[in-house]
């Protein structure tokens, strides 16, 4: 009995209208041979996973206003769009973002009660981003980082592969780093200048 009895275009019909099961089950026909692609570009794994999953991410978060008719060549197309910009942006800037701020030498803020506001605010603003994910992805995420079970123990809860843990969990995170940047840079400034 085949994995995936239903077509692309059935599979495409049904994330339309909100169904994250369809979703997941093209994001592992699909996840493999789209990284191989960026990867025979680039040869950064950690780029081609973001890009990859970047692609998913605005997939999932446009699927009512985009009109794909070939869902394989929609994705190789992006797949290969977004390297080419991520080839440009390299060459345009040699800087990097960085994304660990641990590192950083700031001096040390003795407010708590001003760290615990920012605290509750930023729990309370990744808690409302969250919710712009699909339900899946947001129930993998609660049990990963609120609930503290490690990826196999997901995967035998809610009876998926353990990729698929982790491909959600990236999601999420991806979508989290790339939402939440404005914010964390604020913060950051804030700690410096205090």
């Amino acid at each position: 009995m085949p994995d995936n009895p239903l077509s692309d275009t059935e599979l495409w019909d049904a994330i339309v209208v909100d169904d994250s099961h369809a979703f997941t089950m093209l994001f592992d026909k699909y996840w493999s041979n789209l990284y191989a692609t960026a990867y025979g570009y680039l040869k950064d794994e950690v780029i081609c996973e973001e890009i990859v999953h970047d692609i998913f991410l605005t997939v999932w978060n446009n699927r009512k206003q985009l009109h794909i008719e070939s869902f394989k060549n929609y994705l190789i197309a992006s797949t290969r769009y977004q390297v080419y910009k991520h080839q440009k942006a390299l060459k345009k800037s040699p800087l990097q973002l960085m994304e660990e701020y641990d590192n950083i030498n700031t001096p040390a803020v003795n407010n708590e009660g001003a760290e615990n506001v920012v605290y509750v605010e930023l729990k309370h603003e990744i808690d409302e981003r969250l919710k712009e994910l699909p339900k899946r992805c947001q129930e993998i995420f609660a049990m990963s980082r609120y609930e503290h079970l490690s990826n196999e123990e997901i995967a035998q809860k809610l009876n998926i592969s353990k990729r698929s843990v982790e491909n959600q969990i990236t999601s999420a995170l991806k979508y989290l780093r790339l939402v939440m940047k404005d914010i964390a840079i604020i913060i950051l400034i804030s700690r410096l200048i205090k």
